[in-house]
């Protein structure tokens, strides 16, 4: 009897061995595709495909990287319906526009796909069936700003969008609008190229001398120029400028208290934490059962040294 007992104490044992080992090969063999209205080109999206890269190394699971050429939300979805039809272990989505999006990622969900949004889309997460968001509330950290703006004792805010039609932006703004009580807001709208962005803002601030902060939605995009617009205009003194998100350069210009803050959302866990899940998920069949908060908090030049090395090496 104890002869049996052993062999079949064994037989469970291998079992269970060849089980986890399956469950493992699973995950390294695994592919989860990100599809993203952020170009890998882009400043903040550079960060963002860096923590999914990493991820992907950690994990030991293959990574597909894919972004439309423009901001685009028709070929975004078919990125995600292309996406679908390879049946991959799981898929990693931004979703700044959940109406044009929508149906393409609950084909995703309809064919057994997890699905993780990160940076924008998180009121529509749960409708959309989404297993969970990684990212900051766009309009709470648009409240937090105002907030903080007008607690300096700042009247007019010039908010430069530079990516309309992306309501994660458009939240941003009138998030600062609903906390910059007593205050006025008025939304610059722009393009992503340098030139216009400079030249929209210095014919704003020529326009309205009541402008007395420029609080840009991207670091790199609008708030490195927004700075240089201050600074040529010597207008330093009256006009203060704030923006979410990183960028080397804006960190300096915050170090060097040509800036009054920056907002940090944490790219790079936005991208790293959602390709973690679903290895851990493809794995194990486990997954949070709840939104991560990747923002906001604020880097000001108390801070902004600590963080400026670490954005230098792409990760904040």
């Amino acid at each position: 009897m104890k002869s049996v007992w052993k062999r079949l104490t064994l037989g469970v044992a291998a079992l269970g061995i060849m089980i986890a080992g399956a469950a493992v090969a699973s995950a390294q063999e695994a592919t989860i595709i990100a599809v993203t209205h952020g170009q890998a080109s882009d400043p903040f999206w550079s960060i963002v495909k860096n923590g999914i890269t990493q991820a992907g190394k950690d994990s030991k699971v293959n990574i597909d990287y894919r972004a439309p050429e423009t901001f685009d939300m028709v070929a975004m979805g078919q990125l995600i319906e292309a996406a679908v039809n390879q049946n991959p272990a799981g898929i990693v989505i931004s979703n700044p526009d959940p109406d044009a999006l929508g149906p393409a990622i609950e084909k995703a969900v309809a064919a057994g796909i997890p699905v993780i949004s990160m940076n924008s889309g998180i009121s529509a997460a749960e409708e959309l069936g989404i297993k969970l968001h990684v990212g900051q509330d766009e309009m709470t950290a648009g409240h937090k700003v105002g907030e903080k703006l007008k607690s300096l004792g700042l009247k007019h805010v010039l908010c430069v969008n530079q990516e309309v039609g992306n309501a994660a932006l458009d939240q941003r703004c009138a998030g600062t609008e609903q906390g910059f009580k007593g205050g006025k807001v008025t939304v610059l709208p722009t393009t992503s190229d340098p030139a216009e962005i400079e030249a929209k803002i210095q014919a704003a601030l020529t326009s309205d001398t009541s402008v007395d902060a420029v609080l840009g939605l991207s670091a790199p995009l609008v708030g490195e120029r927004a700075v240089a617009v201050v600074e040529k205009m010597g207008v330093g003194d009256k006009v203060k400028v704030a923006s979410f998100d990183l960028s080397s350069g804006f960190l300096q210009a915050v170090a060097d208290g040509k800036a009054l803050f920056a907002v940090d959302q944490q790219p790079y866990l936005q991208g790293y934490l959602p390709v973690t899940f679903l290895a851990l998920n493809a794995r194990y069949g486990t997954i949070p059962a709840g939104n991560v908060a990747s923002g906001p908090s604020f880097v000001t030049s108390e801070t902004a040294a600590q963080v400026i090395e670490k954005s230098s090496q792409g990760i904040r």
